[in-house]
């Protein structure tokens, strides 16, 4: 049988440092691809999954769900692509492609689905190994350095946007401006919308602005907030913090929805009546199928979209974690190999 070894970087416990880690890859399966790490962002999943938030971190740990690189290696039943191909790789690396879900192409919604840094070595590595419906091709257009926070990020925000059925005439808000936030004022200004910022930092007004926001409001202004009472057909919350949730909501027209991507881990207090007598609605969402990938791919070449990154060479990744703890990081990180 035939191993590939592996160099990578591991935290061996919640919190601690990342350290040279080598490991071997089994024989490859006859429809997953390996794929040799160029870029790899870094993302505060990452760092929660590092410090255990979310109880199910295997140690030693080796992050990386924001993967760009080249097929170096594939099996033999793989569609589509081939050794040299460049792809990118997100949170998702396999689904078992014969449920329901995934034979509708919710392949993301699938119970069975393989999560790149769940149970599995990821992307801060020289090699890292999907199923080749997962890696997905790169349009030429878009700058390699910077694509790979689409793949987490870009296309969790991306996804609420079809979800939601929100149209070009529709007014919109966006809570929270940071790694997120940030591109969700790009998607939606190119899709059409009026698209109202909600932050806490005023100093981000002008380069929400540049990014597509047509207004910024103080999220801790509630004078500000009441202005726009019953104004908003949809709102996008980003941010990972408890909010006054009924607030929010009141800013909602009727058949309005608030979509929640923000992994907030306190529940959610949502006033029964403020969704009945308005026919709103309260929704959440995870990332994206591997064809709203693409689709997101070609809407960013298309419009010229793109994260706003900062890079750090890989061997520099404690420094780079540090960087993203301390809340300093704009907006997005990427690791180069």
């Amino acid at each position: 049988m035939s191993k590939t070894l592996v160099n990578a970087y591991a935290a061996t416990r919640a919190k601690g440092p990342l350290e040279p880690f080598t490991y071997d890859l089994s024989e490859i399966g006859p429809e997953q691809v390996d794929i040799r790490v160029e870029f790899c962002g870094l993302c505060h999943s990452d760092l929660s999954m590092l410090d255990n938030d979310w109880g199910m971190t295997a140690y030693p740990f080796v992050p990386g769900h924001e993967v760009v690189g080249t097929i170096e290696r594939t099996g033999e039943h793989v569609k589509g692509l081939s050794v040299g191909d460049r792809v990118g790789l997100g949170w998702f690396s396999g689904s078992c492609m014969h449920c329901a879900q995934c034979l509708s192409g919710s392949h993301h919604l699938c119970a069975g689905n393989e999560q790149t840094i769940v149970g599995r070595y990821g992307g801060f590595a020289d090699i890292v190994r999907g199923h080749w419906a997962w890696a997905t091709p790169i349009p030429k257009e878009l700058d390699q350095a910077k694509v790979g926070p689409l793949f987490c990020g870009g296309i969790t925000v991306f996804n609420p946007i079809l979800k939601a059925g929100v149209l070009p005439t529709d007014r919109v808000g966006v809570i929270g401006i940071g790694g997120l936030g940030h591109m969700a004022l790009q998607f939606l200004n190119k899709w059409g919308c009026e698209v109202t910022a909600f932050t806490s930092s005023p100093g981000k007004e002008e380069e929400a602005r540049s990014m597509g926001a047509h207004r910024v409001v103080n999220s801790r202004d509630a004078d500000a907030l009441r202005a726009y009472v019953g104004y908003f057909d949809f709102i996008l919350n980003t941010t990972n913090v408890s909010l006054d949730w009924p607030v929010y909501l009141e800013l909602l027209g009727p058949k309005g929805v608030f979509h929640t991507v923000g992994a907030v881990l306190e529940p959610m207090g949502v006033p029964a009546f403020s969704l009945i007598t308005g026919e709103k609605s309260v929704a959440g969402s995870p990332l994206g199928s591997p064809a709203l990938t693409r689709t997101m791919l070609e809407f960013c070449a298309r419009h010229t979209i793109a994260p706003v990154t900062e890079e750090f060479a890989m061997k520099d990744i404690n420094e780079a974690f540090d960087h993203l703890r301390s809340g300093k990081a704009r907006y997005r990180i990427v690791l180069k190999s």
